[in-house]
């Protein structure tokens, strides 16, 4: 990887702005960053390679960050996240059980024997995309909050039990990596929650602020590499690295300060660096040849929106119904894990991708929908919008 192709990168990823600009619209800022991630990648021009260590590594490090700032979204401190929580794991779990219904229908009638994967596929959501897009379209409101609370469960346990859908003999250890991650984010919790009441954070951020050292974004940053380390080293998901880390920082407090330098390092560049490296790492050229696979893509897509759809009997508003069953990086990394074990038959992979992009079609209209009805003008870009606000007075746990 190049300056020049990390220029292009950069430059393609205005895309997502351009298209966001009109209000009218209600376009979120990641769909322009996938569809020039797509023009420039395996399947368009063939400019960026998205299998460049470089690359790659880069956009890990956006995904971690996507994920840690969701994290922060969620107002954990809230009262109100109390019941949103409950509501949020009801409607995964009627989920989980119509998906379990649709993907042994889709399996049986494609003769892939894969109803296991294909059920944690119809079932997962994408917090990485639908809490950027609740985001940048300013959706707020009880109803917001649950669903965002539905789709970060829903997608942490897609990750955690993909490997047992793909990968049988390595779900234990995926397991044990999973539980590592999520209790050294609970040991964070606990000791950043001691500094912030023994007043030792107070001390270092006013010495901090007063030296122009920027130890709020240091000392944040430094903890989620860690635990992505982590996360790597027990095979899993960076997203859990960053996601659960994000709830830490939230449970404790996040400063104004440290929420606009976030929004500098994620927005401005490490974020749409990763998005472009997702819709350039996409190939949908293998379906070409394959009518079969394609209508497995078609079912899958509308098999997602049938089961969340279907959560409107529950009292989910149709739009943020839709908006949940956006799924991208389950599918990835199903169609990652499943090659590369020779797992998968020929063109099934990008039949899943293909089935990720109906879902992400659909989410993008229904959030301009949504947007409608649960949009709430913010004047600062940088602040927690609408699945949750800075803490005015809980500062975060370093300074």
């Amino acid at each position: 990887m190049s300056f020049f192709q990390l220029a292009l990168i950069a430059t393609v990823a205005l895309l997502g702005p351009l298209l966001a600009l009109p209000r009218k619209w209600h376009l979120p800022v990641v769909l322009g960053q996938l569809l020039a991630g797509i023009v420039i990648g395996r399947t368009g021009l063939g400019l960026v390679d998205s299998s460049d260590p470089t690359f790659t590594f880069v956009a890990d490090v956006g995904f971690a960050l996507i994920m840690f700032v969701a994290g922060t979204h969620v107002p954990v401190r809230d009262k109100a996240i109390r019941p949103a929580l409950g509501s949020g794991a009801l409607r995964a779990g009627v989920a989980a059980v119509l998906a379990a219904v649709v993907g042994v229908v889709i399996a049986f009638a494609f003769g892939t024997g894969h109803a296991p994967l294909y059920i944690v596929l119809l079932a997962s959501s994408s917090a990485a995309l639908v809490l950027p897009i609740v985001d940048s379209l300013r959706l707020t409101g009880p109803k917001v909050l649950t669903t965002t609370a539905q789709v970060a469960i829903a997608d942490i346990a897609c990750i955690v039990a993909l490997p047992l859908a793909v990968d049988p003999p390595n779900a234990g250890r995926a397991a044990v990596g999973a539980a590592i991650v999520a209790a050294c984010a609970l040991v964070l919790f606990f000791v950043l929650r001691w500094l912030e009441d023994s007043g030792n954070r107070g001390r270092l951020h006013d010495m901090s602020e007063d030296r122009k050292f920027a130890l709020e974004l240091r000392i944040q940053l430094a903890l989620l590499f860690a635990l992505s380390g982590l996360a790597v080293l027990g095979h899993v998901s960076i997203m859990l690295a960053g996601f659960s880390f994000g709830l830490v920082v939230s449970a404790v407090g996040e400063p104004r300060r440290l929420a606009h330098q976030l929004f500098a390092v994620s927005d401005g560049f490490l974020g749409p660096v990763f998005f472009v490296w997702l819709g350039a790492s996409l190939d949908l050229r293998t379906l070409a040849g394959s009518p079969r696979m394609i209508l497995l893509g078609i079912c899958l897509g509308f098999g997602t929106l049938v089961v969340h759809g279907s959560l409107r009997a529950l009292g989910q508003p149709l739009p943020l119904a839709v908006l949940a069953s956006s799924q991208l990086g389950v599918p990835v990394a199903a169609a990652t894990i499943g090659s590369q074990l020779h797992l998968l038959e020929p063109g099934e992979a990008a039949a899943m991708i293909l089935g990720a992009l109906i879902s992400i079609g659909a989410s993008t209209i229904a959030g301009s929908r949504a947007a409608r009805s649960f949009s709430e003008a913010a004047p600062d870009p940088a602040g927690k919008g609408p699945a949750g606000k800075p803490s005015e007075g809980g500062p975060a746990i370093t300074a």
